[in-house]
Protein backbone atom coordinates (compact mmCIF):
# COMPACT_ATOMS: atom_id res chain seq x y z
CA UNK A 1 0.00 0.00 0.00
CA UNK A 2 1.05 3.09 -0.70
CA UNK A 3 1.73 6.06 1.88
CA UNK A 4 -0.20 7.99 0.05
CA UNK A 5 -3.40 6.07 0.33
CA UNK A 6 -2.45 4.90 3.67
CA UNK A 7 -2.60 8.65 4.82
CA UNK A 8 -6.32 8.84 3.18
CA UNK A 9 -7.63 6.02 4.84
CA UNK A 10 -6.56 7.17 8.36
CA UNK A 11 -7.59 10.67 7.68
CA UNK A 12 -11.19 11.01 9.62
CA UNK A 13 -13.90 11.00 7.23
CA UNK A 14 -16.85 11.81 9.48
CA UNK A 15 -18.22 12.03 13.10
CA UNK A 16 -20.65 9.67 14.55
CA UNK A 17 -21.92 10.44 18.02
CA UNK A 18 -18.81 12.41 18.77
CA UNK A 19 -16.56 9.27 17.24
CA UNK A 20 -14.19 9.84 14.70
CA UNK A 21 -14.52 7.70 11.91
CA UNK A 22 -11.62 7.48 9.10
CA UNK A 23 -12.05 5.99 5.68
CA UNK A 24 -10.50 2.47 6.38
CA UNK A 25 -12.86 2.38 9.86
CA UNK A 26 -15.60 3.61 7.25
CA UNK A 27 -14.79 0.95 4.60
CA UNK A 28 -14.28 -2.08 6.91
CA UNK A 29 -17.72 -1.20 7.96
CA UNK A 30 -18.74 -1.05 4.43
CA UNK A 31 -17.21 -4.41 4.06
CA UNK A 32 -19.24 -5.63 6.62
CA UNK A 33 -22.35 -4.30 5.62
CA UNK A 34 -21.86 -6.06 2.25
CA UNK A 35 -20.76 -9.23 3.86
CA UNK A 36 -23.82 -8.93 6.47
CA UNK A 37 -25.92 -8.44 3.11
CA UNK A 38 -24.36 -11.14 1.64
CA UNK A 39 -24.94 -13.09 4.19
CA UNK A 40 -28.36 -12.42 4.88
CA UNK A 41 -29.06 -13.04 1.21
CA UNK A 42 -27.64 -16.20 1.38
CA UNK A 43 -29.57 -17.21 4.70
CA UNK A 44 -33.00 -15.81 2.88
CA UNK A 45 -31.99 -17.96 -0.21
CA UNK A 46 -31.19 -20.54 1.99
CA UNK A 47 -34.97 -20.17 4.04
CA UNK A 48 -36.30 -19.79 0.32
CA UNK A 49 -34.92 -22.85 -0.81
CA UNK A 50 -35.46 -24.61 2.33
CA UNK A 51 -39.15 -23.38 2.24
CA UNK A 52 -39.46 -24.25 -1.49
CA UNK A 53 -38.13 -28.01 -0.80
CA UNK A 54 -40.65 -28.41 1.97
CA UNK A 55 -43.57 -27.01 -0.53
CA UNK A 56 -41.95 -29.20 -2.65
CA UNK A 57 -42.16 -31.84 0.15
CA UNK A 58 -45.37 -30.75 0.64
CA UNK A 59 -46.76 -30.65 -2.77
CA UNK A 60 -45.21 -34.48 -3.79
CA UNK A 61 -47.02 -35.12 -0.13
CA UNK A 62 -50.18 -33.57 -1.61
CA UNK A 63 -49.53 -35.08 -5.42
CA UNK A 64 -48.77 -38.60 -3.81
CA UNK A 65 -52.22 -37.78 -1.92
CA UNK A 66 -53.89 -36.72 -4.70
CA UNK A 67 -52.70 -40.08 -6.86
CA UNK A 68 -53.67 -41.90 -3.88
CA UNK A 69 -57.21 -40.37 -3.92
CA UNK A 70 -57.17 -40.33 -7.82
CA UNK A 71 -56.36 -44.31 -7.53
CA UNK A 72 -59.30 -44.99 -4.61
CA UNK A 73 -61.46 -42.75 -6.81
CA UNK A 74 -60.44 -44.56 -10.41
CA UNK A 75 -61.01 -47.80 -7.77
CA UNK A 76 -64.78 -46.66 -6.77
CA UNK A 77 -65.20 -44.84 -10.52
CA UNK A 78 -64.65 -48.48 -11.94
CA UNK A 79 -66.84 -50.26 -9.16
CA UNK A 80 -69.38 -47.39 -10.17
CA UNK A 81 -68.66 -48.38 -13.45
CA UNK A 82 -69.41 -52.33 -13.42
CA UNK A 83 -72.28 -50.96 -10.71
CA UNK A 84 -73.53 -48.70 -13.51
CA UNK A 85 -72.97 -51.41 -15.81
CA UNK A 86 -75.06 -54.58 -14.07
CA UNK A 87 -77.64 -51.63 -13.51
CA UNK A 88 -77.68 -50.45 -17.06
CA UNK A 89 -77.98 -54.56 -17.90
CA UNK A 90 -80.61 -54.57 -16.26
CA UNK A 91 -82.45 -51.40 -16.39
CA UNK A 92 -82.17 -52.56 -20.70
CA UNK A 93 -83.36 -55.90 -20.07
CA UNK A 94 -86.20 -54.13 -18.01
CA UNK A 95 -87.04 -51.81 -20.96
CA UNK A 96 -86.51 -54.76 -23.36
CA UNK A 97 -89.43 -56.71 -21.24
CA UNK A 98 -91.49 -54.04 -20.59
CA UNK A 99 -91.31 -52.55 -24.54
CA UNK A 100 -91.85 -56.34 -25.67
CA UNK A 101 -94.64 -56.28 -23.61
CA UNK A 102 -96.34 -52.65 -24.79
CA UNK A 103 -95.24 -53.99 -27.85
CA UNK A 104 -97.34 -56.69 -27.60
CA UNK A 105 -100.25 -54.70 -26.24
CA UNK A 106 -99.97 -51.97 -28.68
CA UNK A 107 -100.47 -54.85 -31.03
CA UNK A 108 -103.29 -56.52 -29.55
CA UNK A 109 -104.30 -53.32 -28.96
CA UNK A 110 -103.81 -52.53 -32.99
CA UNK A 111 -105.99 -55.68 -34.18
CA UNK A 112 -108.51 -55.11 -31.89
CA UNK A 113 -108.99 -51.48 -32.93
CA UNK A 114 -108.59 -52.64 -36.91
CA UNK A 115 -110.94 -55.34 -35.99
CA UNK A 116 -113.60 -52.77 -34.91
CA UNK A 117 -112.85 -50.48 -36.91
CA UNK A 118 -113.21 -53.21 -39.73
CA UNK A 119 -116.67 -53.74 -38.38
CA UNK A 120 -117.59 -50.28 -37.72
CA UNK A 121 -116.78 -50.04 -41.25
CA UNK A 122 -118.30 -52.61 -42.39
CA UNK A 123 -121.70 -51.40 -40.45
CA UNK A 124 -121.27 -48.19 -41.70
CA UNK A 125 -121.14 -49.68 -45.38
CA UNK A 126 -124.11 -51.21 -44.76
CA UNK A 127 -125.85 -48.25 -43.08
CA UNK A 128 -124.38 -46.32 -45.85
CA UNK A 129 -125.85 -48.40 -48.42
CA UNK A 130 -129.55 -48.71 -47.00
CA UNK A 131 -128.92 -44.72 -46.99
CA UNK A 132 -128.18 -45.50 -50.34
CA UNK A 133 -131.26 -47.32 -50.83
CA UNK A 134 -133.31 -44.85 -48.84
CA UNK A 135 -131.91 -41.77 -51.33
CA UNK A 136 -132.82 -44.55 -54.04
CA UNK A 137 -136.38 -44.84 -52.47
CA UNK A 138 -136.47 -41.13 -52.13
CA UNK A 139 -135.97 -39.76 -55.61
CA UNK A 140 -138.22 -42.94 -57.06
CA UNK A 141 -140.80 -41.37 -54.47
CA UNK A 142 -140.06 -37.78 -55.36
CA UNK A 143 -140.42 -39.08 -58.93
CA UNK A 144 -143.71 -40.46 -57.89
CA UNK A 145 -144.84 -37.29 -56.19
CA UNK A 146 -144.28 -35.26 -59.28
CA UNK A 147 -146.00 -37.75 -61.21
CA UNK A 148 -148.46 -37.98 -59.24
CA UNK A 149 -148.89 -33.74 -59.22
CA UNK A 150 -149.11 -34.03 -62.96
CA UNK A 151 -151.79 -36.72 -62.60
CA UNK A 152 -153.61 -34.66 -60.17
CA UNK A 153 -153.52 -31.67 -62.36
CA UNK A 154 -155.17 -33.20 -65.24
CA UNK A 155 -159.27 -33.62 -64.19
CA UNK A 156 -159.20 -36.72 -66.34
CA UNK A 157 -155.81 -38.34 -64.64
CA UNK A 158 -157.32 -36.94 -61.47
CA UNK A 159 -160.87 -38.96 -61.78
CA UNK A 160 -158.83 -42.08 -63.01
CA UNK A 161 -156.33 -41.81 -59.88
CA UNK A 162 -159.77 -41.59 -57.36
CA UNK A 163 -161.35 -44.46 -59.07
CA UNK A 164 -158.48 -46.46 -59.56
CA UNK A 165 -157.98 -46.05 -55.66
CA UNK A 166 -161.52 -47.11 -55.18
CA UNK A 167 -161.04 -49.69 -57.23
CA UNK A 168 -158.23 -51.20 -55.10
CA UNK A 169 -160.21 -51.05 -52.03
CA UNK A 170 -163.20 -52.86 -53.53
CA UNK A 171 -161.49 -55.43 -55.20
CA UNK A 172 -159.40 -56.27 -52.30
CA UNK A 173 -162.25 -57.18 -49.88
CA UNK A 174 -165.23 -58.18 -52.09
CA UNK A 175 -165.01 -61.32 -54.49
CA UNK A 176 -165.59 -60.46 -58.05
CA UNK A 177 -169.23 -61.94 -58.63
CA UNK A 178 -169.93 -59.24 -55.25
CA UNK A 179 -169.72 -55.71 -57.63
CA UNK A 180 -169.27 -54.49 -61.24
CA UNK A 181 -167.17 -51.36 -62.06
CA UNK A 182 -168.66 -49.28 -64.32
CA UNK A 183 -171.67 -50.90 -64.30
CA UNK A 184 -174.72 -49.41 -67.15
CA UNK A 185 -177.94 -48.72 -65.35
CA UNK A 186 -181.87 -49.03 -66.98
CA UNK A 187 -181.52 -45.49 -67.18
CA UNK A 188 -177.45 -45.54 -69.77
CA UNK A 189 -175.75 -44.07 -66.34
CA UNK A 190 -172.45 -45.90 -65.72
CA UNK A 191 -171.16 -45.10 -62.08
CA UNK A 192 -167.45 -46.15 -60.90
CA UNK A 193 -168.65 -49.03 -59.30
CA UNK A 194 -171.90 -51.22 -58.39
CA UNK A 195 -171.70 -53.40 -55.38
CA UNK A 196 -174.76 -56.28 -55.88
CA UNK A 197 -176.46 -56.73 -52.49
CA UNK A 198 -177.95 -60.16 -51.38
CA UNK A 199 -181.16 -61.79 -51.95
CA UNK A 200 -181.72 -59.56 -54.64
CA UNK A 201 -181.52 -56.16 -52.73
CA UNK A 202 -180.91 -53.57 -55.02
CA UNK A 203 -177.56 -52.72 -55.30
CA UNK A 204 -175.26 -49.79 -53.80
CA UNK A 205 -173.26 -47.15 -56.07
CA UNK A 206 -170.22 -46.12 -55.37
CA UNK A 207 -168.75 -42.53 -57.69
CA UNK A 208 -165.41 -41.22 -57.11
CA UNK A 209 -165.54 -37.34 -56.78
CA UNK A 210 -161.80 -35.21 -56.19
CA UNK A 211 -162.18 -31.85 -55.35
CA UNK A 212 -158.58 -31.05 -55.84
CA UNK A 213 -158.38 -27.25 -57.33
CA UNK A 214 -161.09 -25.77 -54.51
CA UNK A 215 -159.10 -27.30 -52.27
CA UNK A 216 -155.23 -26.37 -53.08
CA UNK A 217 -157.06 -22.63 -53.35
CA UNK A 218 -158.38 -23.49 -49.59
CA UNK A 219 -154.65 -24.08 -48.58
CA UNK A 220 -153.48 -21.71 -50.86
CA UNK A 221 -155.27 -19.19 -49.58
CA UNK A 222 -153.39 -16.31 -47.68
CA UNK A 223 -156.50 -14.50 -46.01
CA UNK A 224 -159.65 -14.63 -44.95
CA UNK A 225 -161.20 -12.97 -48.44
CA UNK A 226 -159.78 -15.63 -50.14
CA UNK A 227 -160.55 -18.50 -48.32
CA UNK A 228 -163.79 -17.18 -47.95
CA UNK A 229 -163.62 -17.30 -52.04
CA UNK A 230 -162.05 -21.36 -52.14
CA UNK A 231 -164.64 -21.87 -49.64
CA UNK A 232 -167.43 -21.14 -51.70
CA UNK A 233 -166.03 -22.33 -54.68
CA UNK A 234 -165.35 -25.98 -52.88
CA UNK A 235 -169.43 -25.90 -51.78
CA UNK A 236 -169.99 -25.28 -55.54
CA UNK A 237 -167.77 -28.03 -56.76
CA UNK A 238 -169.75 -30.47 -54.36
CA UNK A 239 -172.96 -29.10 -54.26
CA UNK A 240 -172.53 -30.13 -58.49
CA UNK A 241 -170.64 -33.82 -57.98
CA UNK A 242 -173.28 -34.42 -55.29
CA UNK A 243 -176.86 -33.33 -57.35
CA UNK A 244 -175.26 -35.47 -59.85
CA UNK A 245 -174.61 -38.05 -58.11
CA UNK A 246 -178.42 -38.08 -56.75
CA UNK A 247 -179.93 -37.55 -60.17
CA UNK A 248 -177.55 -40.21 -61.91
CA UNK A 249 -177.57 -42.77 -59.73
CA UNK A 250 -180.78 -42.97 -57.10
CA UNK A 251 -183.24 -45.85 -58.77
CA UNK A 252 -185.73 -46.94 -57.28
CA UNK A 253 -186.09 -50.44 -57.32
CA UNK A 254 -182.56 -50.97 -58.80
CA UNK A 255 -180.11 -49.03 -56.26
CA UNK A 256 -180.11 -48.41 -52.84
CA UNK A 257 -181.98 -44.94 -51.31
CA UNK A 258 -178.24 -44.31 -50.67
CA UNK A 259 -174.93 -44.11 -52.53
CA UNK A 260 -171.27 -43.45 -51.55
CA UNK A 261 -169.22 -39.99 -52.99
CA UNK A 262 -165.95 -41.08 -52.34
CA UNK A 263 -163.09 -38.32 -51.95
CA UNK A 264 -159.89 -40.73 -52.45
CA UNK A 265 -158.11 -38.25 -49.35
CA UNK A 266 -158.45 -38.18 -46.02
CA UNK A 267 -156.94 -34.81 -45.49
CA UNK A 268 -159.79 -33.54 -47.80
CA UNK A 269 -162.43 -35.54 -45.96
CA UNK A 270 -160.92 -34.17 -42.95
CA UNK A 271 -161.70 -30.36 -44.08
CA UNK A 272 -164.91 -30.79 -45.36
CA UNK A 273 -166.00 -32.89 -41.93
CA UNK A 274 -164.22 -29.69 -40.32
CA UNK A 275 -165.03 -27.04 -41.87
CA UNK A 276 -167.65 -27.56 -44.72
CA UNK A 277 -170.59 -29.74 -42.30
CA UNK A 278 -173.37 -27.66 -44.45
CA UNK A 279 -171.99 -29.50 -47.47
CA UNK A 280 -172.39 -33.33 -45.50
CA UNK A 281 -175.61 -32.81 -43.94
CA UNK A 282 -176.81 -31.64 -47.20
CA UNK A 283 -174.99 -34.45 -49.06
CA UNK A 284 -176.64 -36.54 -46.75
CA UNK A 285 -180.56 -35.31 -47.19
CA UNK A 286 -179.78 -35.60 -50.56
CA UNK A 287 -179.24 -39.52 -50.12
CA UNK A 288 -175.88 -39.20 -50.53
CA UNK A 289 -172.88 -40.29 -47.87
CA UNK A 290 -169.19 -38.41 -48.40
CA UNK A 291 -166.72 -41.41 -47.74
CA UNK A 292 -162.80 -41.49 -47.16
CA UNK A 293 -160.88 -43.80 -47.93
CA UNK A 294 -160.64 -45.64 -44.45
CA UNK A 295 -164.53 -45.02 -44.75
CA UNK A 296 -164.83 -47.26 -47.71
CA UNK A 297 -163.04 -50.02 -46.71
CA UNK A 298 -164.52 -50.02 -43.32
CA UNK A 299 -168.28 -49.66 -44.98
CA UNK A 300 -166.94 -52.82 -47.66
CA UNK A 301 -166.42 -54.38 -44.66
CA UNK A 302 -170.16 -54.14 -43.34
CA UNK A 303 -170.75 -55.79 -46.49
CA UNK A 304 -168.63 -58.38 -47.24
CA UNK A 305 -169.79 -59.35 -43.65
CA UNK A 306 -173.57 -58.83 -44.95
CA UNK A 307 -172.85 -61.47 -48.22
CA UNK A 308 -171.23 -64.03 -45.95
CA UNK A 309 -174.74 -63.76 -43.63
CA UNK A 310 -176.35 -64.50 -47.23
CA UNK A 311 -174.30 -67.00 -48.06
CA UNK A 312 -174.58 -68.77 -44.67
CA UNK A 313 -178.51 -67.96 -44.77
CA UNK A 314 -178.70 -69.70 -48.25
CA UNK A 315 -176.49 -72.78 -47.62
CA UNK A 316 -179.24 -73.18 -44.40
CA UNK A 317 -181.90 -75.30 -45.96
CA UNK A 318 -179.11 -77.52 -47.60
CA UNK A 319 -177.31 -78.02 -44.43
CA UNK A 320 -180.60 -79.05 -42.95
CA UNK A 321 -181.60 -81.21 -45.75
CA UNK A 322 -178.34 -82.74 -45.62
CA UNK A 323 -179.07 -83.01 -41.57
CA UNK A 324 -182.02 -84.81 -42.27
CA UNK A 325 -180.75 -87.28 -44.58
CA UNK A 326 -177.96 -87.65 -41.83
CA UNK A 327 -180.37 -88.92 -39.48
CA UNK A 328 -182.32 -91.01 -41.66
CA UNK A 329 -178.95 -92.83 -42.40
CA UNK A 330 -178.24 -93.26 -38.57
CA UNK A 331 -181.59 -94.67 -38.13
CA UNK A 332 -180.82 -97.41 -40.51
CA UNK A 333 -177.38 -97.85 -39.39
CA UNK A 334 -179.12 -98.67 -35.73
CA UNK A 335 -181.58 -101.06 -37.46
CA UNK A 336 -178.85 -103.06 -39.06
CA UNK A 337 -176.59 -102.94 -36.07
CA UNK A 338 -179.90 -104.40 -33.75
CA UNK A 339 -179.93 -107.32 -36.05
CA UNK A 340 -176.61 -107.83 -36.50
CA UNK A 341 -176.60 -107.61 -33.05
CA UNK A 342 -179.46 -110.69 -33.09
CA UNK A 343 -177.16 -112.52 -36.09
CA UNK A 344 -174.51 -112.83 -33.42
CA UNK A 345 -176.59 -113.66 -30.08
CA UNK A 346 -178.03 -116.78 -32.61
CA UNK A 347 -174.56 -117.40 -34.18
CA UNK A 348 -172.92 -117.20 -30.37
CA UNK A 349 -175.93 -119.46 -29.08
CA UNK A 350 -175.05 -122.36 -31.93
CA UNK A 351 -171.49 -121.79 -31.37
CA UNK A 352 -172.30 -122.92 -27.40
CA UNK A 353 -174.28 -125.80 -29.05
CA UNK A 354 -171.42 -127.05 -31.39
CA UNK A 355 -169.01 -126.76 -28.06
CA UNK A 356 -171.40 -128.97 -26.08
CA UNK A 357 -171.64 -131.83 -28.91
CA UNK A 358 -167.66 -131.44 -29.20
CA UNK A 359 -167.24 -131.87 -25.47
CA UNK A 360 -169.59 -135.11 -25.74
CA UNK A 361 -168.40 -136.72 -28.64
CA UNK A 362 -164.67 -136.23 -26.65
CA UNK A 363 -166.21 -138.06 -23.74
CA UNK A 364 -167.55 -140.85 -25.98
CA UNK A 365 -163.88 -140.73 -27.38
CA UNK A 366 -162.07 -141.05 -24.16
CA UNK A 367 -164.65 -143.86 -23.23
CA UNK A 368 -164.30 -145.76 -26.15
CA UNK A 369 -160.28 -145.49 -25.45
CA UNK A 370 -160.87 -147.03 -22.73
CA UNK A 371 -162.81 -149.94 -23.35
CA UNK A 372 -161.16 -153.71 -22.92
CA UNK A 373 -161.66 -156.54 -24.83
CA UNK A 374 -164.26 -158.40 -22.69
CA UNK A 375 -168.11 -158.41 -21.55
CA UNK A 376 -168.96 -154.87 -21.41
CA UNK A 377 -171.40 -153.85 -19.21
CA UNK A 378 -173.65 -151.04 -20.10
CA UNK A 379 -174.28 -148.72 -17.66
CA UNK A 380 -177.23 -150.12 -16.03
CA UNK A 381 -175.47 -153.88 -15.31
CA UNK A 382 -176.84 -155.41 -17.91
CA UNK A 383 -174.21 -157.28 -20.37
CA UNK A 384 -174.10 -155.91 -23.69
CA UNK A 385 -175.00 -158.27 -26.39
CA UNK A 386 -171.71 -160.54 -27.96
CA UNK A 387 -170.02 -159.81 -24.93
CA UNK A 388 -167.75 -162.16 -23.72
CA UNK A 389 -168.12 -163.77 -19.97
Amino acid sequence: MSPDLAAQLNRPVATLLGVRVDGLSLFLAAALFCVAVLWLRAAGRARSRQAALEAAEADAERLDAVLSAQAEISGRMQTMAEIFGARQADLTRTLSDRLDGLTSRVGQSILSTTKDTKASLSILAERLAVIDRAQSEIRNLAGEVVRLKDVLANKQSRGAFGEGRMQAIVADALPASAYRFQATLSNGRRPDCLIRMPNGAPGLVVDAKFPLEAYSALEAAGDEAGRSAAGARLRRDMDVHVRAIAEKYLIPGETQDTAFLFVPSETVFAVLHEEFDDIVQKAYRAGVVIVSPSLLNLSIQVVQAVLKDARLRASAGRIQAEVRLFAEDLERLDARVAALRQHFGQASRDVDQIGLSSEKLRHRGRRIADVELGEETRPDGIAAPGARG
